[in-house]
């Protein structure tokens, strides 16, 4: 059987009343002992009986004993209500809160010290909480719109296909050629989303690897673009997940690629300092204006906010490389250069 605890209130209650009722029982005892001494032989009315063989009459101690109890107990629940008035308040309100408005606040609660810190705390709480639900909101709204925009374009193309009285073998060929570049285009967002969903579960487990080798074999399976790509791949161990760390150096290398200009140019360096392991990716592009720095790490976020995609981007790669880097514990710095595109420096300790 479970033993029922005390309430706090409780607890508070008795905590106050027992100091009370000792502090009270001493000065009743000694002012009766006094009051004992003060009488002279045989005046007055003959004392009640003291079995207790304390000095003094039983009855009227016993009396004042249980009154003293009595009000120990009123003043220690009185002074319990009002210590824990701040707390119901905050669990009311907070309660109220999280089952139907995060966009309330707990406020100036008109507490102590503490119980304003708490109220400061949870609000901060709120607001965090919030942001994560908006954001949570926003990226399965966004999902489900890159998810369903080939699907809708594919079931076009196959209506559009059966429908027409004059098919030909080239016209069916054509049209499941682009059905499986929707669909291949799927497959990557799929992937994407995985290693997104992959890289902010953390990581379980760290084997020695080398940013260099890493980053060789990543570039070996990129085609050529036209580009200018400069290397600089030092010697970088690293004590990570393998395939995790690939993946940043891949979604990395393929935003410089993607979001760079005719003829640009792409710097990719690795190396190690200080015991830290460093992976550097700088790349020419449009002007990214420093305010956008942060936001083109969101998931489905891209410099121009258009729907419209350009190539076969979905605005989840730097949302990767993000979610790696803190699953490492990793040191994310990213830099926009007047000039033009990125410079983005991730350092694992």
């Amino acid at each position: 059987m479970t033993r029922r605890r005390l309430t706090l209130r409780s607890q508070l209650t008795l905590l106050y009343a027992v100091p009370f009722t000792l502090t009270g029982t001493v000065l009743v005892t000694v002012s009766l002992l006094a009051g004992r001494e003060s009488v002279p032989a045989g005046a007055g009315l003959p004392p009640a009986p003291d079995p207790a063989g304390t000095g003094f009459p039983v009855g009227p101690w016993a009396v004042l004993m249980a009154v003293l109890v009595l009000v120990s107990l009123i003043l220690g629940r009185l002074v319990a209500d009002r210590f824990l008035r701040p707390v119901r308040a905050i669990t009311a309100t907070a309660r109220d809160i999280s089952a139907s408005d995060l966009h309330r606040r707990l406020g100036d609660i008109g507490g102590p010290d503490e119980f304003a810190e708490l109220a400061a705390t949870l609000d901060d709480l709120f607001r965090r909480l919030e942001t994560a639900f908006a954001a949570q909101r926003q990226f399965i709204a966004n999902a489900s719109h890159e998810l369903r925009t080939p699907l809708t374009a594919e079931r076009a193309l196959l209506q559009v296909a059966l429908a027409d009285p004059g098919v030909t073998v080239g016209s069916l060929q054509e049209a499941c050629r682009e059905v499986l570049q929707l669909g291949a285009a799927q497959e990557r967002l799929l992937e994407a989303l995985f290693a997104l969903a992959s890289g902010e579960q953390g990581v379980e487990g760290r084997q020695s690897c080398d940013l260099a080798d890493l980053t060789r074999a990543v570039l070996r399976s990129r085609p050529s673009t036209g580009l200018t790509v400069e290397t600089r791949l030092d010697p970088a161990p690293v004590a990570a997940d393998p395939r995790l760390v690939q993946s940043l150096i891949a979604n990395l290398v393929d935003n410089a690629v993607r979001h760079n200009v005719p003829g640009g140019r792409i710097e990719v360096e690795t190396g190690a300092a200080g015991g830290a392991a460093r992976l550097a990716v700088r790349n020419s592009g449009p002007v990214v204006p420093p305010a956008e720095v942060d936001r083109l790490f969101e998931p489905f976020q891209q410099l121009h906010r258009e729907r419209t995609r350009h190539g076969d981007g979905h605005g989840l790669g730097l949302a990767i490389v993000r979610a790696i880097t803190t699953a490492h514990h990793a040191a994310l710095v990213v830099t926009a250069p007047e000039a033009g595109g990125l410079d983005i420096t991730v350092t694992f300790p």
